[in-house]
């Protein structure tokens, strides 16, 4: 169903793609948008128990988009790095395709807001406020990951 990696050469541990979707801030998540047009936003994530978990409000784009088609992709890349004496970046990336859905569950909605509250935030107490604050006004979302690839990029 899902294609191999053309570059496979480059192609990164499975290991290592979950250290960097537990680690990075920030991915591009992709919809199939209105009126056949891709939708493509970044969006903040936490990596938990095999699966991805957003934030956003109870109404949009976004969600209009994932109530017609609930596939989506999401990719984040590492900061990078370069080999002394080089100028190139050499930059790690996932690309992670899967089915996303609401959360409906008030108990796991909270467990995951917090973990991703403490994955940004200055401090727990920071999170419980804000949780407490804005729990009425958000909308969690849950990522089923069915096919994941990292690879690494030289950009030479």
């Amino acid at each position: 169903m899902f294609r191999k990696m053309r570059r496979f050469k480059q192609q990164i541990s499975e290991e290592a793609c979950i250290e960097i979707l537990k680690h990075e801030p920030r991915g591009v998540m992709a919809f199939a948008g209105d009126d056949g047009y891709p939708y493509a936003i970044p969006l903040n994530f936490v990596y938990d128990g095999g699966k991805l978990y957003f934030h956003c409000a109870p109404e949009g784009h976004k969600l209009d988009a994932l109530r017609r088609c609930d596939k989506v992709s999401f990719c984040v890349m590492d900061k990078g790095f370069r080999k002394e004496g080089e100028w190139a970046l050499n930059i790690n990336s996932v690309v992670v395709f899967g089915r996303i859905a609401e959360m409906t569950d008030k108990e796991q909605i909270v467990e995951k807001l917090r973990l991703l509250g403490n994955k940004y935030a200055p401090s727990e107490e920071y999170v419980e406020n804000e949780i407490n604050k804005f729990i009425h006004r958000v909308c969690m979302l849950e990522m089923t990951v069915d096919h994941m690839t990292g690879k690494l990029v030289n950009e030479s």
